[in-house]
Protein backbone atom coordinates (compact mmCIF):
# COMPACT_ATOMS: atom_id res chain seq x y z
CA UNK A 1 0.00 0.00 0.00
CA UNK A 2 1.58 3.64 -1.03
CA UNK A 3 0.36 6.50 1.46
CA UNK A 4 1.13 10.33 2.08
CA UNK A 5 2.39 10.38 5.35
CA UNK A 6 3.05 13.83 7.05
CA UNK A 7 3.56 14.42 10.75
CA UNK A 8 0.87 15.76 12.58
CA UNK A 9 1.53 18.28 15.55
CA UNK A 10 2.12 15.63 17.71
CA UNK A 11 4.68 14.06 15.56
CA UNK A 12 3.00 10.90 14.65
CA UNK A 13 2.55 9.81 11.08
CA UNK A 14 -0.96 11.06 9.40
CA UNK A 15 -2.01 8.93 6.27
CA UNK A 16 -4.38 11.18 4.36
CA UNK A 17 -6.95 8.77 2.87
CA UNK A 18 -8.25 9.51 -0.96
CA UNK A 19 -12.26 10.15 -1.30
CA UNK A 20 -14.09 7.18 -1.45
CA UNK A 21 -15.10 6.23 -4.66
CA UNK A 22 -18.03 4.27 -5.81
CA UNK A 23 -17.91 0.53 -6.80
CA UNK A 24 -18.88 0.84 -10.32
CA UNK A 25 -21.09 -2.41 -11.79
CA UNK A 26 -21.91 -3.92 -8.05
CA UNK A 27 -25.65 -3.78 -6.75
CA UNK A 28 -26.45 -4.24 -3.50
CA UNK A 29 -28.21 -6.95 -4.50
CA UNK A 30 -25.21 -8.63 -6.12
CA UNK A 31 -23.37 -7.82 -2.71
CA UNK A 32 -26.06 -9.27 -0.17
CA UNK A 33 -25.98 -12.20 -2.17
CA UNK A 34 -22.22 -12.80 -2.88
CA UNK A 35 -20.91 -11.63 0.68
CA UNK A 36 -19.26 -14.96 1.95
CA UNK A 37 -16.59 -15.35 4.96
CA UNK A 38 -13.42 -16.32 3.19
CA UNK A 39 -10.56 -16.66 5.59
CA UNK A 40 -7.17 -17.28 2.79
CA UNK A 41 -5.93 -14.46 2.11
CA UNK A 42 -3.52 -13.16 -0.95
CA UNK A 43 -0.01 -11.51 -0.12
CA UNK A 44 -0.72 -8.15 -1.83
CA UNK A 45 -1.58 -5.06 0.40
CA UNK A 46 -4.68 -3.75 -0.09
CA UNK A 47 -4.40 0.03 -1.84
CA UNK A 48 -4.94 3.44 -0.03
CA UNK A 49 -8.47 3.60 -1.95
CA UNK A 50 -9.79 0.20 -0.60
CA UNK A 51 -8.84 1.04 2.78
CA UNK A 52 -10.65 4.21 2.51
CA UNK A 53 -13.85 2.61 0.78
CA UNK A 54 -14.07 0.53 3.81
CA UNK A 55 -13.57 3.14 6.43
CA UNK A 56 -15.92 5.38 4.83
CA UNK A 57 -18.15 2.33 4.85
CA UNK A 58 -18.26 1.82 8.36
CA UNK A 59 -18.00 5.36 9.74
CA UNK A 60 -17.65 8.23 7.02
CA UNK A 61 -19.02 11.14 6.86
CA UNK A 62 -22.04 11.33 4.49
CA UNK A 63 -23.19 15.06 4.75
CA UNK A 64 -22.10 18.51 6.10
CA UNK A 65 -24.19 18.20 9.09
CA UNK A 66 -22.21 15.12 9.85
CA UNK A 67 -24.55 12.01 9.23
CA UNK A 68 -22.37 9.00 8.87
CA UNK A 69 -22.98 6.11 6.92
CA UNK A 70 -24.54 4.41 10.06
CA UNK A 71 -27.18 4.76 12.40
CA UNK A 72 -26.31 5.75 15.54
CA UNK A 73 -28.37 6.28 18.81
CA UNK A 74 -28.81 10.18 19.38
CA UNK A 75 -26.12 10.84 16.40
CA UNK A 76 -23.48 10.67 19.32
CA UNK A 77 -21.36 8.22 17.35
CA UNK A 78 -19.62 5.31 20.26
CA UNK A 79 -17.51 3.77 17.64
CA UNK A 80 -14.07 3.73 16.70
CA UNK A 81 -12.29 2.12 14.10
CA UNK A 82 -8.65 0.96 13.89
CA UNK A 83 -6.62 -0.17 11.31
CA UNK A 84 -4.21 -2.98 11.94
CA UNK A 85 -1.74 -3.63 8.93
CA UNK A 86 1.76 -4.29 7.45
CA UNK A 87 3.12 -0.54 8.64
CA UNK A 88 1.64 -0.27 12.04
CA UNK A 89 -1.68 0.88 14.28
CA UNK A 90 -3.73 3.33 13.18
CA UNK A 91 -6.90 5.35 14.35
CA UNK A 92 -9.46 6.39 12.02
CA UNK A 93 -10.55 10.07 12.41
CA UNK A 94 -14.40 10.19 10.23
CA UNK A 95 -13.90 14.16 10.36
CA UNK A 96 -10.90 14.29 8.72
CA UNK A 97 -11.03 10.97 6.52
CA UNK A 98 -7.27 10.11 7.72
CA UNK A 99 -5.61 7.38 9.42
CA UNK A 100 -3.40 8.62 12.60
CA UNK A 101 -0.53 6.23 13.85
CA UNK A 102 -0.81 4.52 17.28
CA UNK A 103 1.91 2.61 16.81
CA UNK A 104 4.68 1.76 13.93
CA UNK A 105 4.98 -1.82 15.30
CA UNK A 106 3.11 -4.27 13.11
CA UNK A 107 0.81 -6.16 15.29
CA UNK A 108 -1.58 -8.73 13.33
CA UNK A 109 0.34 -11.58 15.44
CA UNK A 110 -0.83 -10.29 18.28
CA UNK A 111 -4.63 -9.71 17.18
CA UNK A 112 -4.07 -13.59 16.05
CA UNK A 113 -3.09 -14.42 19.66
CA UNK A 114 -5.56 -12.56 21.71
CA UNK A 115 -8.14 -14.31 19.10
CA UNK A 116 -7.63 -17.49 20.53
CA UNK A 117 -4.27 -18.53 17.75
CA UNK A 118 -6.97 -17.76 14.93
CA UNK A 119 -3.71 -18.40 11.66
CA UNK A 120 -6.11 -16.24 9.28
CA UNK A 121 -6.18 -13.03 11.28
CA UNK A 122 -2.37 -12.62 11.21
CA UNK A 123 -2.20 -13.60 7.39
CA UNK A 124 -4.71 -10.86 6.73
CA UNK A 125 -3.07 -7.55 5.46
CA UNK A 126 -5.64 -5.14 6.62
CA UNK A 127 -7.42 -5.93 9.96
CA UNK A 128 -10.01 -3.21 11.16
CA UNK A 129 -10.60 -3.59 15.17
CA UNK A 130 -13.77 -2.32 15.88
CA UNK A 131 -14.54 -0.49 19.49
CA UNK A 132 -17.06 1.50 21.47
CA UNK A 133 -16.85 3.69 24.37
CA UNK A 134 -20.26 3.42 26.58
CA UNK A 135 -19.54 6.81 28.16
CA UNK A 136 -20.42 8.98 24.80
CA UNK A 137 -23.88 7.76 25.61
CA UNK A 138 -24.38 7.12 29.21
CA UNK A 139 -25.84 10.67 29.96
CA UNK A 140 -28.71 10.33 27.64
CA UNK A 141 -29.24 6.42 27.39
CA UNK A 142 -28.06 4.96 30.86
CA UNK A 143 -28.59 1.69 31.08
CA UNK A 144 -28.94 0.58 27.36
CA UNK A 145 -25.72 2.21 26.04
CA UNK A 146 -23.87 -1.24 25.88
CA UNK A 147 -26.47 -2.49 23.93
CA UNK A 148 -26.56 0.69 21.37
CA UNK A 149 -22.76 -0.05 21.44
CA UNK A 150 -23.51 -3.49 20.17
CA UNK A 151 -26.14 -2.57 17.81
CA UNK A 152 -23.75 0.58 15.87
CA UNK A 153 -20.71 -2.34 15.80
CA UNK A 154 -23.31 -4.72 13.74
CA UNK A 155 -24.46 -1.75 11.77
CA UNK A 156 -20.89 -0.68 10.92
CA UNK A 157 -19.30 -4.57 10.40
CA UNK A 158 -21.97 -5.29 8.35
CA UNK A 159 -21.36 -2.09 6.18
CA UNK A 160 -17.66 -2.88 5.53
CA UNK A 161 -18.21 -6.79 5.18
CA UNK A 162 -20.68 -5.76 1.92
CA UNK A 163 -18.47 -3.15 0.93
CA UNK A 164 -15.72 -5.34 0.86
CA UNK A 165 -17.61 -7.67 -1.63
CA UNK A 166 -18.56 -5.00 -3.78
CA UNK A 167 -14.23 -4.32 -4.27
CA UNK A 168 -14.13 -8.04 -5.15
CA UNK A 169 -11.82 -8.63 -1.18
CA UNK A 170 -12.12 -11.77 1.08
CA UNK A 171 -13.03 -10.68 4.08
CA UNK A 172 -14.35 -12.74 7.61
CA UNK A 173 -15.14 -11.09 10.71
CA UNK A 174 -13.99 -12.61 14.19
CA UNK A 175 -15.90 -11.86 17.27
CA UNK A 176 -14.01 -14.90 19.48
CA UNK A 177 -11.03 -13.12 21.48
CA UNK A 178 -9.86 -11.58 24.58
CA UNK A 179 -11.33 -8.56 25.21
CA UNK A 180 -8.60 -6.97 26.80
CA UNK A 181 -5.62 -8.60 24.99
CA UNK A 182 -7.51 -6.80 22.10
CA UNK A 183 -7.80 -3.64 23.62
CA UNK A 184 -3.82 -3.44 24.75
CA UNK A 185 -3.42 -4.27 21.01
CA UNK A 186 -4.78 -1.02 19.78
CA UNK A 187 -3.79 1.04 22.56
CA UNK A 188 -7.00 1.22 24.40
CA UNK A 189 -8.14 1.09 27.97
CA UNK A 190 -10.98 -0.56 29.75
CA UNK A 191 -13.15 2.15 29.44
CA UNK A 192 -13.78 1.01 25.73
CA UNK A 193 -15.02 -2.00 24.77
CA UNK A 194 -13.73 -4.86 22.42
CA UNK A 195 -16.84 -5.40 19.42
CA UNK A 196 -15.04 -6.80 16.53
CA UNK A 197 -12.07 -7.84 14.78
CA UNK A 198 -12.79 -7.75 10.86
CA UNK A 199 -10.11 -8.62 8.47
CA UNK A 200 -9.66 -8.07 4.72
CA UNK A 201 -7.69 -9.19 1.78
CA UNK A 202 -7.50 -9.94 -2.27
CA UNK A 203 -8.99 -13.51 -2.30
CA UNK A 204 -6.11 -16.15 -2.74
CA UNK A 205 -4.99 -17.18 -6.22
Amino acid sequence: MTATRDLGPSGRRIIELPPPTRAEGVSLWQALCTRRSRREFGRLELRDDEVAALLFAGQGLTSPEGARAVPSAGALYPVSLTLVDGRGVWRYRPRRHDLVEVSSEDRRALLAAAAFGQHFVAEAPAIIVITAEPAVLEARYGGRSMRYCTLEAGHVAQNMLLQATALGLASVPVSAFDDDEVLATVDLGRDHLALYVLTFGRPRP
